[in-house]
């Protein structure tokens, strides 16, 4: 399986992101967003949850040297996920559309 860019599924949101972060002073993080590759989504089922994963999910918890940024977004929920320095998932909530894209890309 051809693992896809965040860029190439969703252009907007990867400006989002990047301006996001670079306003929350994360600009080393802001300027992973372009080598950023979906590796998988969440499989949670809820209609509302547009998360993905950019490095494989653990079985359990991310562990030490995990933290969670919260991104003051205009529409829905954007929580960046990091695990020693490199983004590892991003949570996306109440974005229909882009929720979409996410399942016709990674089904």
């Amino acid at each position: 399986m051809t693992r896809p860019r965040i860029q190439e599924v969703f252009p907007e949101l990867a400006e989002e992101l990047r301006i996001l972060l670079e306003a929350d002073s994360e600009p080393e993080l802001a300027s992973q967003i372009p080598a950023l590759f979906i590796v998988d989504r969440c499989r949670c089922g809820d209609d509302f949850c547009a998360t993905f994963y950019t490095a494989p999910k653990p079985k359990g918890a991310w562990g030490i040297g995990h933290r969670t940024i919260p991104l003051d977004c205009e529409d829905g929920y954007l929580n960046v996920d990091v695990l020693d320095g490199k983004i590892v998932s991003i949570e996306v909530l109440y974005r229909a559309v882009l929720r979409l894209k996410l399942h016709q890309a990674v089904p």
